[in-house]
């Protein structure tokens, strides 16, 4: 069953589903070594990666397994990164979070306020009763904005990533329906 890739809104910004254009702005986001530091891969190095990227949003929407929203700024219309669902299971009603967003947005709030909308979205539209996020244990950063959010950090995966032969830990983080904030725009 296809799951149709959401447009939302937020304050300042605009999620919307990913097309052709954002090729480019996507490839100069993961070919950044560090925006990508604590990512589960190395940065790209091939253009045709940002490609396979959209033909993976795609594919994900049309099996219905996740979607994933490119996120502009509305002030300037700037891509400044993305954010998504995947392994989306309409049964156990349970989601993974990701994102990733560029260096000159970190700061400002952007990934907070994203995932609101996008968690919004998948408790009241989705119905889900719960959503996980994973984060290298360096990346402080991340694991702000997913207590934010109202996640509990429940567990460490221990040596579960090697990028580049550097050796991490990643903490689990889980959201449930019942658990979450009244609001999650932030």
């Amino acid at each position: 069953m296809p799951l149709p890739t959401p447009e939302l809104h937020t304050a300042r910004l605009r999620l919307r589903p990913f097309t052709d254009a954002d090729a480019a702005p996507l490839h100069a986001l993961h070919s950044s070594a560090d925006v990508l530091r604590y990512w589960d891969s190395p940065p790209w190095t091939e253009p045709s990666r940002a490609q396979r990227f959209l033909t993976t949003c795609r594919t994900m929407e049309e099996e219905g397994t996740g979607a994933r929203v490119a996120v502009d700024r509305l002030s300037d219309g700037a891509f400044i990164g993305w954010c998504g669902l995947t392994g989306w299971n309409p049964d156990f009603r349970s989601a993974s979070l990701g994102y990733v967003f560029a260096a000159a947005a970190w700061g400002h709030g952007y990934a907070t306020e994203t995932a609101g909308a996008v968690l919004r979205w998948a408790f009241d539209t989705l119905d889900l009763n719960r959503v996980q996020a994973e984060t290298d244990t360096r990346n402080a950063a991340s694991a702000r904005v997913l207590e934010k959010l109202g996640f509990v950090r429940e567990g460490t995966l221990r040596e579960d990533c090697i990028v580049n032969g550097d050796v991490s830990d990643s903490w689990i983080f889980g959201l449930l329906r019942r658990e979450r904030p009244p609001t999650t725009d932030h």
